[in-house]
């Protein structure tokens, strides 16, 4: 896929550990992973790239990171299931649904939905 200009490339998180970030992210969305290092993997969701850095502490905070996904309820079970936790459930806004988490180091993101 070839680079676009001026959109958001790449996400970073800063974890405890990477093997579980990478079980967390894998279990409840299926992402894949690349490891350069003991301390850092890349992940792809298979349409953006991002990577957990284990030499830096988990900073939880920042700019709302918000995923897409056609089934909410499913994803929301997955998210549970895989060790996350549910910290606004589903609600409607203009234009779709969403609901968001915390994963284990405790950053806290959406997934969204069209209405």
């Amino acid at each position: 896929m070839a680079e676009i200009d001026k959109t958001i490339n790449y996400v970073e998180f800063g974890v405890a550990d990477t093997a579980s970030s990478k079980a967390f992210y894998g279990g409840a969305f299926g992402w894949s992973f690349t490891d350069y290092g003991p301390g850092y993997c890349e992940f792809s969701d298979g349409h953006m790239k991002g990577g957990f850095d284990a030499t830096k502490p988990p900073n939880p905070g920042g700019p709302l990171v918000v995923l897409y996904g056609n089934d909410l309820s499913a994803l929301a079970k997955a998210v549970a299931a895989a060790g996350g936790t549910i910290t606004k459930p589903q609600f409607a806004f203009p234009g779709g649904q969403r609901f968001h988490f915390t994963d284990p180091d405790g950053y806290e993101l959406a997934v969204w939905s069209v209405a």
